[in-house]
């Protein structure tokens, strides 16, 4: 927003709505993402000595239908009610911090300002899923600056759509450059730490199972090496390729195993950890910790095979002449 647009912004909103491929405009304080604090605020039957901070947004009447937020009690704010510029909506969770089981009606004020719940907004994320709902209130606010304008826009050629915007802007503020920004983008900003985080945890989970194959794979060579004897033996009193290749890798399952028991535990208490970070997190069922276990043993016996497959075809004559 800047003053060329904020002071002819009804206009600039209709010349907007011209454009087909446009569905609504609104303005606002500020970001779906980034909603502000303000305090005090007041309703009825709160007690003298609370002092509470909600989270804000200062709008214009099209802003509950421009961002297709969900009405649950009430109604939205509209042009016909000339009180509604004193009027609140607030969201579920500021209904259930008030304590009201019938909020429509209700008086509420931000400061001096006094007026009347008119509605009930279904509570929505502005923080990222790290954070729990606050309680919200939003108001119609024509004193207050508006920040930001946002435009709904079909998905059809958006291209040209943006290029039909800039026009229309650069009409209202030719001195201003045409800044925009995707609201997805803002709210994919807000989740940067954790791709970065689930970037590093899947590397650096390839160069484990790349080292940890390493090492079975020298292991089983070793292992089938210190008893090619014994294998030959095996043969020659008729034992089967499968035999030998089962008996190899038992000591690998063996390990294998101890390993899980160690892992799924430690792998637990991490994980838990870390997805107490979220306030929305997905539980951590018993089937994560069997597939983990399921993959490490086909990895396992994928690696081991080859060594005992190898040892088990060698002539038992070879083997047996061995040292």
């Amino acid at each position: 927003m800047n003053n060329a647009i904020r002071t002819n912004l009804e206009s600039y909103k209709n010349e907007t709505l011209r454009h087909s491929s446009v569905i609504n405009v609104t303005s606002a304080t500020s970001r779906p993402t980034r909603v502000g604090n303000i305090n005090p605020v007041y309703w009825e039957g709160r007690g003298p000595d609370q002092y509470e901070t909600f989270k804000f947004v200062g709008m214009d009447v099209d802003y509950i239908k421009t961002f297709e937020m969900e009405i649950v009690d009430g109604r939205d704010f509209s042009k016909d009610f000339q009180t509604d510029t004193q009027n609140y909506i607030v969201n579920e969770e500021a209904v259930k911090f008030m304590k009201f089981e019938n909020p429509v009606g209700k008086l509420f004020s931000i400061w001096d300002r006094e007026g009347q719940i008119i509605g009930v907004v279904k509570n929505f994320h502005s923080r990222s899923l790290h954070n729990e709902f606050e309680p919200l209130v939003l108001t119609l606010t024509q004193n207050w600056p508006h920040n930001f304008v946002f435009i709904r826009i079909r998905p059809e050629n958006t291209s040209q759509t943006l290029k039909d915007l800039e026009k229309t802007w650069k009409n209202f503020a030719p001195d201003y450059p045409f800044n925009y920004q995707f609201l997805d983008e803002d709210f994919e900003a807000l989740y940067q730490t954790d791709q970065r985080t689930g970037t590093l945890f899947r590397y650096f989970t390839i160069l484990a199972i790349f080292i940890s194959c390493l090492g079975i794979f020298g292991l089983a060579a070793f292992t089938a090496e210190q008893r090619t004897k014994e294998i030959g033996v095996r043969k020659v009193m008729g034992a089967s390729i499968s035999s030998i290749v089962a008996l190899l890798s038992r000591e690998f399952i063996i390990l294998l195993t101890l390993a899980n028991m160690i892992a799924w535990p430690a792998a637990f208490v991490l994980m838990n950890k870390m997805l107490n970070n979220y306030a929305y997190r997905t539980d951590m069922g018993f089937w994560i910790f069997l597939l983990a276990g399921v993959l490490a043993y086909t990895i396992a016996i994928l690696t081991v095979s080859y060594q005992a497959i190898k040892a088990a075809r060698t002539d038992p004559i070879d083997a047996l002449r061995y040292e």
